[in-house]
C-alpha cells in the first residue's frame, strides 16, 4: 500500500510539474450576422496571430503583420475563411467577403472580414464552422446571431462541434444558455493557471497549521470544511468581477489581468512554502478571485453580446466554470486526504508541487510581463 502511495504521490507531481505553459487565453474568434429581409450581414473577427500560423502572413519575419502584408494575402485569407464557413435557412448562403477593417480585442489584434449574402430569413439556420481546428483543437468561435423577429443568440463552435443549426425562436435561448455552461467547463478544462490556483490553494486543505508544522487532519470533515469555505470564497469572488467586466462596469488590459493571475499562483505557491498570506486560506481565495474573474469575462466581453442575451450568456458561462471547479476539487481532495499521512506528502507534494508550480508560474510571470516567449511548450 505504502508502495501504490508513493508511485500516487510522484505521478501527481509528475503531473503538476509538467503542466503546458499555454494558460494564456484560448484561441477564439468572433462571429456576428444579422439576418433581415433576405439579406445576411456581419463580420467575421480572426486573430492575426492565428491566421500567420495557417498562412504564413509574417514573411518578413519581423514579428508583426502590417496592412500591406495583409493587402498581398487578401484573396488567401478570404478563400481560406469562405471555405470554411457554411450557413445555410432554406438554402445554403454562398458568403461573400466584402471589405477588410482592423481591430483590437482584449487579447491582440484581429483581422475583420466583413460578410454579406443572400440568404432567405426562416426560422432554422444552419451553422458550419471549421477555421483553425486543423491546427488548434482547442480554438473556438463565438457566435452572436440575430434576426429580425426572434431573439439575440449567442452560442460556441468547437472542434466536437462544429456545425449547430438554431431555431430563432424564444425556445432557442435555451440552445444558446447550454452552449454557454459547456463553454464555462471548457475554458476551467483548459486554464491550466486557473486549475494551478485551486491547486495550490487546496493543498494545504489536508494538514493544519502547528507550531510553523504542518499536521494532517484528523477527519475529512475537517478537510471538507476548510475546502467549502475556501471554494466558495473563490467562487463568489471571481463571480463579482466576472459580471462587473462582461457588462462593462470595470475593465482591466488583458496582458495585466493574464500577469496578475500568473502573479496569483507564483504568491499562493511560496505561501505553502513560506507562510506570509493570512492564515485564512478563504480571504486568499478571495482577494485573488477577484483578479482570476476579470480572465474568465475575456471571452464574453470580446462578444458584445446586447444586454438581453448577455444575462443568459453570463449565467450559464459562470455556472459552467462552477462545475469544472466542482470537478476537479472532487478529484483532488480524496487523493490528497488519503496521502496527507504519509511520508512523501509533505515533502513531495505539498514542497515539491509548490516548488514546481512557483517556479510555472514564474515563467508565466515574465512571459505575460513583456510579452515574450521563453518556455518552449
Amino acid at each position: 500500500m505504502t508502495a501504490i502511495l508513493r508511485i500516487a504521490a510522484a505521478l501527481l507531481v509528475l503531473a503538476l510539474s509538467s503542466l503546458p505553459a499555454l494558460a494564456h487565453k484560448p484561441s477564439d474568434s468572433y462571429l456576428s450576422l444579422r439576418i433581415e429581409g433576405g439579406r445576411l450581414a456581419g463580420r467575421w473577427d480572426l486573430a492575426l496571430r492565428d491566421l500567420d500560423v495557417v498562412l504564413d502572413l509574417d514573411r518578413n519575419r519581423d514579428d508583426r503583420i502590417d496592412w500591406g502584408e495583409l493587402r498581398l494575402r487578401r484573396d488567401e485569407i478570404e478563400l481560406y475563411a469562405t471555405a470554411r464557413l457554411q450557413i445555410a435557412t432554406e438554402r445554403p448562403c454562398p458568403l461573400q467577403v466584402t471589405d477588410h477593417a482592423i481591430d483590437r480585442h482584449s487579447d491582440g489584434t484581429y483581422l475583420v472580414l466583413v460578410l454579406a449574402a443572400d440568404c432567405p430569413e426562416t426560422r432554422s439556420v444552419t451553422i458550419d464552422y471549421r477555421a483553425l481546428f486543423d491546427i488548434d483543437a482547442q480554438h473556438r468561435g463565438l457566435l452572436k446571431l440575430e434576426t429580425t423577429h426572434g431573439p439575440v443568440l449567442s452560442a460556441v463552435f468547437s472542434h466536437d462541434q462544429s456545425r449547430q443549426t438554431f431555431d430563432t425562436s424564444a425556445a432557442s435561448r435555451w440552445h444558446a444558455f447550454a452552449g454557454y455552461v459547456g463553454d464555462g467547463v471548457f475554458h476551467i478544462a483548459i486554464g491550466y493557471d486557473h486549475l494551478l490556483f485551486l491547486v495550490v490553494l487546496l493543498l494545504p486543505a489536508v494538514l493544519r497549521r502547528q507550531q510553523r508544522e504542518w499536521q494532517p487532519v484528523s477527519r475529512l470533515s475537517v478537510a471538507a470544511g476548510s475546502v467549502l469555505v475556501t471554494v466558495t470564497a473563490f467562487t463568489v469572488a471571481h463571480s463579482i468581477t466576472l459580471s462587473l467586466a462582461t457588462l462593462g462596469l470595470v475593465q482591466l488590459p488583458s496582458r495585466l489581468t493574464e500577469a496578475l493571475i500568473a502573479l496569483s499562483v507564483l504568491l499562493t505557491a511560496v505561501d505553502n512554502l513560506w507562510p506570509f498570506l493570512p492564515a485564512r486560506r478563504w480571504i486568499v481565495a478571495f482577494a485573488f478571485g477577484l483578479i482570476h474573474g476579470f480572465g474568465f469575462a475575456s471571452v464574453l466581453s470580446d462578444l458584445e453580446l446586447p444586454r438581453s442575451a448577455l444575462a443568459l450568456s453570463l449565467l450559464g458561462f459562470n455556472l459552467g466554470v462552477e462545475l469544472g471547479q466542482l470537478v476537479a476539487v472532487a478529484v483532488l481532495i480524496p487523493l490528497i486526504y488519503t496521502l496527507r499521512a504519509t511520508p512523501v506528502y509533505r515533502p513531495l507534494l505539498l514542497r515539491g508541487g509548490s516548488i514546481a508550480i512557483a517556479l510555472l508560474a514564474a515563467g508565466w510571470l515574465v512571459e505575460r510581463s513583456f510579452d515574450l516567449k521563453l518556455m518552449p511548450f
